[in-house]
């Protein structure tokens, strides 16, 4: 029986030992449990503190983005008005622009009849004149002519 009493105190000795391992190996994750948990909350108040500076964040934008958007709104409003505005003047232009391009074709065809007329005048003148000149000349032709049948007659 010392045999086995010395066996079952051996494992006895074991098994405290295991024992003690084991709790220290328990203890040690505790520990890190502990710490891990630790971190982990610590990281957790940083995220709702982040969380709550967001959401202020985010109200303020929204509280400035509120007058912008009535500003956008009005804007888009005066841009639909004058468009509207725009329409009938647009159709206004183009009918004027028609009205312009069409006068200006009658004034060059007008021109182009003028230059022609000016044309014609110049020739029917020049004809005029060397007529002038042509019953000039016979006038005087004649007209010595009979001054000397007149002086002639005198003369006889």
């Amino acid at each position: 029986m010392s045999f086995s009493r010395q066996m079952s105190n051996e494992d006895e000795e074991m098994s405290r030992t295991a024992l003690s391992a084991i709790r220290a190996k328990e203890e040690e994750i505790e520990k890190n449990k502990m710490e891990i948990r630790e971190r982990v909350q610590a990281q957790l108040g940083r995220v709702e503190e982040e969380t709550k500076r967001l959401a202020l964040i985010r109200e303020e934008l929204e509280g400035l983005a509120e007058p912008m958007r009535k500003e956008v709104a009005l804007a888009r409003k005066k841009i639909d008005s004058v468009n509207k505005e725009l329409k009938p003047l647009g159709h206004t232009v183009q009918k004027k622009e028609r009205e312009y391009k069409e006068a200006l074709e009658a004034f060059n065809e007008k021109n182009r009849e003028k230059v022609q007329l000016i044309t014609k005048l110049t020739e029917v003148s020049q004809l005029i004149l060397k007529s002038f000149s042509f019953f000039y000349l016979l006038n005087i032709v004649i007209g010595d002519s009979e001054e000397k049948a007149h002086a002639r007659q005198k003369a006889e």
